[in-house]
């Protein structure tokens, strides 16, 4: 049996936005990194820019410190005095894209990508500056939410980008991620990881989250430990890997690992240290289960329900500490009222041989009712009463016990221990 609290919180940790943050708040045009590997100044990559007449270039240069400011009016009013029909096409390009800059900051995404379109017609860019403003295109898609148009117009950028770089295979799996196209997704976020120069904590949450949706668990395993190495601090990190390393059945490094975040202090939640608990447990080191789970009682960084007292019992059980098992066990046969828990109740009193503990939680259990197998406990009591040498009390229980099929040899044999019992002290005279 599989320790509890596996696959659901490796759901919950691999969907969480925190894992798949992607940043595009920063992606206006006038911010945006450029997508491929060369970058270029003017109408070629070798050449400079063509010459700009000194009235558009004062205004250019307004409109760009007024939209520093977040004064966009100011920029607006800046650029106004500009005729279309007087500017060179370089001149037009460039008034287009300081007004597609004003646009996004303003939200305003549909201006802002007419004014791209215009910019890319006005004829004023190179190649390389046409190729940049059509992935800006993308980004402003997917600044408003628009992931479908926003992957659209990226995979037709990828057609004509010379040498994308990571970012640009990143945006690309983020906008399927986020329309919940997860198989197109997967491609570019593995290929963004590849190309990244530096680990990228996000990008690496991304392919991660997909591994984990397609429950490829053994690819998910290498990228959960770079990103323990990027960020050892956060614990999510920990105990998911303790999770995945369940789902592939390893659960001696799924111990090791929940052991190793445990021990460094980061593990407060109560879900966590159960998780832990039951993986020590499974892991056949029980009395460190108990131990947990005590301290952490103390400590009050769990809460004591029902649940986490059998779970107690279960690890002083198995470590075959029967005292320390007996007072969770009582405490949760108090907080359910629960028939079963006075019978495991009973059965740990059996073991230590305490007759009249046991047959007091017996008698409590069968007048609960509601038992699984009533005659189960009929069997324990009469037991409990024959030990104590109450062979009267004890008949009527095994008699009972009889009409259960599963029961009635083992009944119908202490029945025979009595009447051997009692011949023995009262024997038939001759």
């Amino acid at each position: 049996m599989r320790p509890k609290n596996g696959m659901n919180r490796i759901t919950r940790l691999a969907s969480s936005s925190a894992m798949i943050a992607l940043a595009l708040a920063a992606m206006t045009p006038a911010l945006a990194q450029p997508p491929s590997a060369q970058r270029s100044n003017g109408q070629s990559n070798n050449n400079a820019p063509p010459p700009v007449d000194v009235a558009t270039a004062k205004a250019l240069n307004a409109a760009i410190d007024a939209l520093n400011m977040g004064k966009y009016d100011e920029a607006r009013a800046a650029l106004a005095p500009l005729k279309i029909d007087k500017l060179s096409p370089y001149e037009h390009s460039r008034l287009e894209q300081v007004l597609s800059n004003v646009a996004a900051a303003q939200e305003k995404y549909d201006e802002a990508r007419a004014h791209i379109d215009n910019a890319i017609e006005a004829g004023g860019l190179n190649e390389q500056e046409t190729s940049d403003l059509r992935y800006q295109i993308a980004q402003l898609f997917m600044a408003e939410g628009n992931w479908k148009a926003g992957a659209a117009t990226l995979e037709e950028w990828f057609k004509t980008a010379p040498n994308p770089n990571a970012a640009a295979f990143y945006l690309l799996a983020a906008a399927y991620y986020q329309s919940e196209d997860y198989e197109r997704a997967l491609a570019p976020a593995k290929r963004a990881v590849e190309l990244m120069a530096t680990p990228q904590e996000n990008w690496i949450g991304m392919l991660l989250a997909l591994y984990v949706q397609r429950e490829q668990f053994k690819d998910a395993i290498p990228l959960l430990l770079r990103l323990i190495e990027l960020a050892p601090d956060k614990k999510t990190y920990w105990v998911q890997l303790s999770a995945i390393y369940g789902q592939v059945d390893d659960y001696a490094n799924a111990l090791a690992i929940m052991q190793l975040a445990y021990g460094a202090g980061p593990l407060t939640e109560d879900a966590e240290i159960r998780r832990l608990a039951d993986l020590q447990l499974f892991n056949g080191i029980p009395y460190r289960c108990g131990q947990l789970l005590e301290s952490s009682i103390e400590r009050r960084s769990v809460n004591v329900d029902d649940k986490l007292l059998d779970k107690l019992a279960n690890c002083w059980i198995a470590a075959g500490e029967l005292e320390k098992a007996l007072p969770p066990l009582a405490r949760e046969a108090e907080i359910t009222g629960s028939g079963e828990t006075f019978v495991r109740l009973a059965e740990v009193h059996l073991q230590r041989s305490d007759w009249p503990a046991a047959q007091n939680a017996l008698e409590r259990a069968i007048n609960k009712g509601q038992l699984k197998d009533v005659a189960n406990a009929q069997v324990l009591l009469g037991l409990a009463l024959l030990s104590q040498h109450k062979l009267a009390e004890a008949r009527p229980w095994f008699e009972r016990a009889q009409q259960s099929e599963k029961h009635r040899q083992t009944a119908k044999s202490y029945l025979q221990l009595i009447d051997s019992q009692i011949a023995a002290v009262h024997p038939l005279p001759k």
